[in-house]
């Protein structure tokens, strides 16, 4: 399967060209190496380290019948998990070429969007399509591990510091799509003036969501990130409508209302999950050796960082929505402005560029009227 553009020139091969529009097919091409090194007995044991989760520890079977909810096979995090992020975001840059070439392009074609709003238009489709299926996967976790229905999971201790299966596949993903945003700056050929805010944006979800993983704030971290994700996917999503049809706009600022929101309620949930997470945990492991945030320095940075980067979206918003109050001003003041310049410019010069001037330029034709 290619996902070459039609009806373009081919590059010389290996030209910068050629890299961006076959980067696809590139990045297939080595994924594939790792699949296929699965078949043959002396590479199989790196390919696993690749495309399989590492660092799992097996429970003894009388200790998982002691804890029936408890999974027998749990994970932590190692060094060998940039492995797997690596191929996972190989994967990434696929699947986000396939919905450019398939969905996205398609759509650009038809609707003919002018070159300014089709880059607006890409980022804003792609984002949409990965906070959707986000936010479906991570509230699909937070139910089957019942952090919905005993909120008191956010901040009770977990047992030897832990994850599911399921829970470490997500955090690995998200790794993975937030790394694979870097090359793709280059593959779709972002501004310059574009480029420090893009780095920007994905470097803040990449902390975050490092962060929580190396904490074990797993399910914290999943819920904060839900509750972004589905305010930013209403952004793009809004975004989408505004680019098909400028009369959306008014129609969809209600949004922001959610936006504001979800930047309250997850400062709220931030404040009471640390403060109450692992409660009591100070009589024990206040020494600060075990892998929690059970340290009044790390509660202390993870409520600095999530206020930090609540104000800084929400200067973001008012950016945005002050520059598009701008645009939509722009074309209102400039007929007016128009106006008083040709107003101006009848009453300097009189009669001679005014009414005297108009009859002068239509009395050939009433000649010529009059004579047939």
């Amino acid at each position: 399967m290619t996902f070459r553009k039609k009806g373009t020139k081919n590059p010389p091969l290996l030209s910068q060209e050629f890299i961006l529009q076959n980067h696809a097919d590139l990045v297939a091409c080595v994924g594939m190496f790792f699949v296929l090194g699965l078949m043959f007995e002396g590479t199989a044991e790196v390919s696993i380290v690749f495309i399989t989760l590492q660092h799992g520890v097996t429970f003894p079977a009388e200790e998982a019948e002691e804890r029936a909810t408890a999974p027998k096979f749990l994970y932590h995090y190692g060094a060998k998990d940039l492995a797997t992020v690596f191929f996972y975001m190989l994967v990434a840059i696929i699947i986000h070429a396939t919905i450019q070439e398939y969905v996205l392009d398609r759509i650009n074609r038809r609707m003919q969007f002018p070159k300014p709003k089709q880059t607006k238009f890409n980022e804003s489709g792609q984002f949409s399509v990965f906070f959707l299926v986000s936010c479906i996967w991570g509230t699909f976790i937070l139910h089957s591990e019942n952090c919905l229905s005993d909120l008191a999971v956010l901040w009770r201790a977990h047992p030897n510091n832990m994850m599911t299966f399921q829970m470490k596949f997500f955090y690995i993903s998200q790794l993975a799509y937030w790394f694979h945003a870097f090359p793709e700056l280059y593959f779709q050929r972002i501004k310059p003036q574009d480029l420090s805010q893009q780095v920007v944006y994905v470097g803040l979800h990449l902390f975050h969501i490092a962060g929580a993983y190396l904490l074990y704030l797993n399910h914290l971290g999943l819920l904060l990130l839900m509750m972004h994700y589905f305010v930013e996917f209403l952004s793009h999503f809004c975004d989408l409508f505004y680019f098909s049809d400028e009369k959306y706009q008014k129609e969809f600022s209600l949004w922001a209302i959610v936006f504001i929101s979800g930047r309250l309620v997850t400062l709220i949930v931030s404040v009471i999950t640390v403060g109450f997470h692992l409660a009591g945990g100070q009589n024990g492991n206040s020494d600060g050796t075990t892998e929690d945030v059970n340290v009044l320095a790390a509660k202390i940075a993870v409520l600095s960082s999530s206020c930090t980067i609540q104000a800084y979206i929400t200067w973001n918003l008012f950016n945005v929505q002050l520059q598009r109050w701008m645009e939509e001003d722009a074309p209102l003041q400039a007929p007016s402005v128009k106006k008083k310049r040709t107003k101006g410019r009848f009453s300097r010069k009189g009669t001679e560029n005014g009414v005297a001037t108009s009859n002068r330029v239509d009395s050939p034709h009433m000649r010529k009227e009059k004579s047939s």
